[in-house]
């Protein structure tokens, strides 16, 4: 990890702004060691509990209240992460791996083609995430999401994660509260590890309203060029809404740690969320004080002919 953290932007505005849209204290480190953004110490199960009504869905607290201004905005923020990104891939000293998690709607996709669309291929990798394959669930839940995480100066963004693992199988009851917990403190182990190592782990949840969710299915209805983002199983998994909102809520507190913090980002907006995310990129990679590695001194004086 860098020597300056790379969540304590210099930005006092915008870390202000960020900390009101984080889940609250840190959850616990489950080795008696962690602390909570107030320093005092605890454990996961006292985490403090997230309730995603206090968030509103609908909010655009980044914006400028003009949205043809916040949309040129995205665009400038996409060309600045792009020159970010290349100097990243250059320096080859961090790697950072962006999650986006979120129900069906909230917008992954078009967060990665708003925020990241920009960026070169070089150095940069989408993954998204569906349910294991059979050879995937001969191996332990994580092995295939460690085989994926970015490499030296490398930028991969997760379009859904790990945390599905304690998503579907909690709601539908595949597991059992104690596997769930023991769950939330793998995954904790597991993103320590890649922080230690010189992972940048940002966790993004996009929170759309049940309204919003609707119309967004509604209109993959009815554009015949959506069809093909439309599974019935989506009606299945809306008519858990309440309890896929918990589920959210109860991994938001138990993993929302200092190593990998998560964002609820109001993502009703389009817009608005593509800017709030890519603000968060643009301040985390800035903090990293990204360097191009030096030149070889014996080309100093070479001339190409």
């Amino acid at each position: 990890m860098p020597q300056q953290h790379p969540f304590d932007v210099a930005d006092n505005s915008l870390a202000r702004l960020w900390r009101q849209w984080q889940p609250g204290d840190f959850a616990v480190t489950g080795n008696g060691n962690g602390k909570n953004r107030n320093g005092k110490h605890g454990d996961d199960e006292g985490a403090a509990a997230v309730r995603l009504k206090d968030f509103d869905p609908a909010a655009k607290p980044f914006s400028c209240g003009d949205k043809a201004q916040d949309r040129t905005r995205v665009d400038e923020l996409a060309l600045e992460l792009d020159a970010l990104q290349d100097l990243f891939y250059a320096d080859r000293r961090y790697k950072l791996l962006v999650v986006l998690q979120g129900t069906d709607t909230s917008g992954k996709d078009g967060t990665i083609r708003g925020v990241f669309g920009r960026m070169s291929a070089l150095g940069v990798r989408a993954v998204g995430w569906k349910a294991p394959t059979e050879f995937e669930r001969a191996h332990d839940y994580l092995w295939r999401i460690h085989a994926k995480v970015p490499g030296a100066g490398e930028l991969t963004v997760f379009n859904r994660s790990h945390y599905e693992d304690v998503l579907v199988p909690v709601v539908n009851g595949w597991i059992t509260p104690e596997q769930q917990r023991q769950r939330f403190a793998h995954i904790n182990a597991f993103e320590r590890m890649l922080a230690e190592t010189g992972t940048v782990v940002l966790k993004f949840m996009l929170h759309i309203s049940k309204d919003e969710q609707r119309l967004r299915l509604q209109e993959r209805l009815d554009d015949p060029a959506k069809h093909w983002k439309f599974d019935i199983g989506d009606i299945k998994v809306r008519e858990q809404w309440d309890d896929y909102q918990r589920a959210y809520e109860q991994f938001l507190a138990a993993t929302h740690t200092p190593w990998a913090p998560w964002t609820i980002v109001p993502a009703d907006s389009k817009t608005h969320r593509n800017l709030m995310i890519a603000s968060v990129v643009r301040a985390v990679l800035r903090q990293l004080e990204l360097r191009y590695p030096p030149g070889d001194p014996a080309l100093e004086k070479f001339t190409v002919k």
